[in-house]
């Protein structure tokens, strides 16, 4: 998601909610692949079935004409190297920079709009506005991959989209590569230090619980979630008051809205009560790429690598 920021925050959250726990942090489980035979360069051979969000999905051949109505996705597809196969992503896929980036919504998509750009293969995060069925109705293949729930769900997705378009051993590359670098860090992370962490997702200000998928992340690096104590867990997402944040006394602050907002260390010193936070004291704010901690996918990585350096660095 995550996905959430002052201008999406509400947006996101919405979605959510609309989706019923179909998308980030809390999403439903994206099944595993179905098996797929697989050609000599191990490419995968098509007809190819794909459990998906909205069930099995049978693409009949290789898909050419692409089109990515999910951030996430269209890193992925773009990982596994299914570039040249993406003829269109959304407004707001803006990584990696070559993505052919169009004025189709992920938000509020337009079937029609969709249609146009004559897609042999539809990928997306959220069922809304009825497109899967409406896509269907015209006989385009369409994979649903909500939103992850836990990291292992990133791996099935890679998964997922590598065997759909033909690439499923560059995607097994990929997926293999994300986890051992994630596992390694993770073992390499300080025992002991109990360290308590708050991550902002935007100026509101609101936080994500140890139950969300980026929360997860951090609890592999045996970090406390002070979001866990607050009053109201809102999904995940509680919105917390700048008295229970600066009660709180993070030893370590992430913020995921230093594009979006602006925010860094000298931000947060201006705000009421937060300069005397062992945070700002000890300059432990890290300032994180916005998108990179919104997506699921392989740049889920560097997000591990940024907070993997921060508690080294803390617990030196």
């Amino acid at each position: 998601m995550r996905p959430v920021r002052t201008a999406v925050a509400g947006v996101v959250l919405g979605v959510l909610a609309l989706a019923g726990c179909g998308q980030t942090d809390g999403a439903a489980t994206s099944a595993p692949p179905a098996p797929a035979a697989s050609d000599s360069a191990g490419q995968g051979a098509f007809p190819a079935t794909i459990q998906a969000g909205n069930g099995a999905v049978t693409i009949a051949k290789r898909p050419e004409h692409i089109v990515s109505l999910s951030p996430t996705a269209t890193e992925i597809l773009f990982a596994i190297g299914a570039g040249a196969q993406v003829a269109a992503v959304d407004d707001q896929s803006d990584y990696p920079p070559e993505a052919p980036k169009t004025s189709l919504s992920g938000f509020k998509p337009n079937v029609e709009a969709i249609v146009a750009a004559k897609p042999d293969l539809v990928v997306l995060a959220n069922d809304l506005e009825g497109v899967v069925a409406g896509l269907a109705k015209v006989g385009v293949p369409v994979l649903l991959e909500p939103s992850a729930a836990k990291l292992d769900d990133t791996y099935d997705q890679i998964r997922d989209l590598g065997a759909a378009t033909g690439n499923a051993a560059k995607a097994d590359e990929v997926a293999n590569g994300v986890k051992q670098k994630i596992d390694a860090l993770a073992a390499a992370a300080p025992k002991g230090k109990e360290l308590m962490y708050y991550h902002e997702l935007d100026v509101t200000p609101y936080a994500a619980t140890s139950s969300t998928f980026i929360g997860q992340v951090y609890s592999l690096f045996g970090l406390k979630n002070i979001a866990d104590e607050a009053p109201d867990a809102a999904g995940g997402y509680p919105k917390l008051s700048a008295e229970f944040i600066a009660k709180a006394d993070p030893d370590l602050i992430f913020l995921g809205d230093t594009k979006c907002c602006g925010q860094n260390a000298a931000a947060l010193a201006k705000r009421p009560g937060w300069s005397g936070l062992s945070a700002l004291k000890k300059d432990r704010v890290v300032e994180l790429d916005d998108d990179v901690a919104s997506r699921w996918g392989p740049r889920v990585a560097d997000l591990a690598q940024a907070v993997s350096d921060a508690v080294q660095k803390a617990a030196s």
